[in-house]
């Protein structure tokens, strides 16, 4: 099969499958994504091909249309590079792509004769999801009038797309009924034998001088960025309390300084903002480790005695399912999409998003009694194993669509 992967920060959810395409000589597989020289791709089999970053919206652009106009200059940026390839002779027969940022807009008029599968991954709601969920952050006017505008990339790529794919239902249910017809729900997948439970693990720093294992008690945090989608705030407020109940806890809090998704704090960052607000704590017990390699991230959480994850209603995060792969003892946000893999007390425990008392009072629960709650954490795994695990469920679910796809007469 001739397969091209699209993704401006390739390979995103499609690692897995653009490796098992690549493993095998008959197929050949391109992949095509913004340049980034400090994230090159080196993957055995797959011809990667970088489009320039696109200049962004002009400034005299009306607010609500720069996100679409940023899209169209990025969808230009892609049409350019597909056109070289089809004049090379690579015409794809299936085409996976994720189109939120505008690389689907056009895919459809280069390639008329490829399936294109898009991966559709968050619909933006004024109401009843992420904007408005948080008092804290109350949307404006423009928050809530400007999300229909901002859908619109999405929109116009839905009409060159010959089938959709989410990674949770609730995700999917956040797409217009007439969409959710032709969308799959099939997770990326996490691979379950890699990211599992060792006792035996033991995690070790330089700087800061750290050496811990699964006898101590550790509470870990992670985000890709410290901010308040991912609950950061609560966490910083409930972190003196855990402190003060846990005096023999260490506290490992993983993510950047960068926001990822909602606004920026009034300046710097939120993880300086909410530690001025906080003020003091014991911080020779707390330690941030900005984003730490693959391995060694997976190895905290093995020696995670709890693990934290908090989020607003959005993207389901894969540290999620990573850690309760890892057998950690999990206290989340009562919120969606996490009661669609989490049950309280099953195999997690759920907290009030925006509870700082009720989260520190959950994680010393959780930490006096470890032990009594270890089949939570068996059955957190568990739960990954059967539901999330790539090469058993996920991986051949997402080829079995793409065969379908592929064979697929065009309406």
């Amino acid at each position: 099969m001739r397969i091209l992967f699209v993704h401006q920060n390739f390979p995103g959810q499609y690692k897995h499958l653009a490796m098992y395409f690549a493993r095998n000589p008959k197929h050949r597989v391109v992949s095509l994504g913004e340049k980034r020289p400090e994230r090159p791709i080196e993957m055995k089999g797959v011809r990667h091909i970088w489009y320039p970053k696109p200049k962004g919206a002009s400034q005299t652009t009306h607010p609500y249309l720069q996100s679409l106009e940023s899209a169209v200059r990025r969808g230009q940026d892609v049409v350019r590079a597909c056109l070289e390839l089809r004049k090379e002779g690579f015409i794809p027969e299936v085409i996976c792509v994720h189109p939120g940022w505008g690389e689907g807009l056009y895919l459809k008029e280069v390639f008329p004769e490829a399936k294109i599968l898009s991966y559709y991954e968050f619909f933006y709601r004024s109401q009843g999801a992420d904007i408005g969920f948080d008092p804290e952050f109350p949307p404006s006017f423009d928050d809530r009038f400007k999300v229909p505008t901002r859908n619109a990339t999405q929109l116009l790529s839905f009409t060159a797309s010959d089938w959709g794919i989410s990674p949770t239902h609730w995700q999917r249910e956040q797409y217009p009924p007439a969409w959710r017809a032709t969308i799959s729900v099939v997770h990326d997948g996490i691979e379950t034998r890699l990211v599992r439970p060792d006792p035996k693990a033991v995690f070790k720093l330089e700087k800061p001088r750290l050496s811990l294992n699964a006898g101590d008690e550790v509470i870990t945090y992670v985000a890709r960025n410290l901010e308040p989608y991912r609950g950061f705030h609560t966490f910083m407020r409930a972190l003196p309390e855990m402190l003060r109940r846990r005096p023999k806890a260490t506290v490992l809090i993983v993510g950047g300084d960068e926001v990822s998704y909602g606004r920026k704090p009034p300046k710097g960052t939120w993880r300086e903002k909410m530690l001025a607000e906080i003020g003091d704590f014991d911080r020779s017990r707390v330690h941030f480790l900005g984003k730490l390699p693959y391995p060694l991230f997976l190895t905290m959480l093995q020696i995670s005695s709890v693990h934290i994850y908090l989020t607003v209603p959005f993207v389901l995060s894969w540290s999620l399912l990573e850690a309760m792969s890892s057998g950690c003892l999990i206290v989340a946000s009562n919120t969606a999409p996490v009661r669609e893999v989490m049950d309280d007390n099953l195999n997690g425990l759920l907290v009030d998003f925006a509870s700082p008392m009720a989260l520190a009072e959950r994680v010393d629960e959780a930490l006096a009694n470890r032990e009594g709650l270890r089949k939570v954490r068996e059955r957190a795994r568990q739960t990954v194993i059967e539901r999330y695990d790539l090469a058993t469920v996920c991986l051949p679910q997402q080829l079995a669509l793409i065969e379908w796809l592929s064979a697929r007469k065009t309406s």
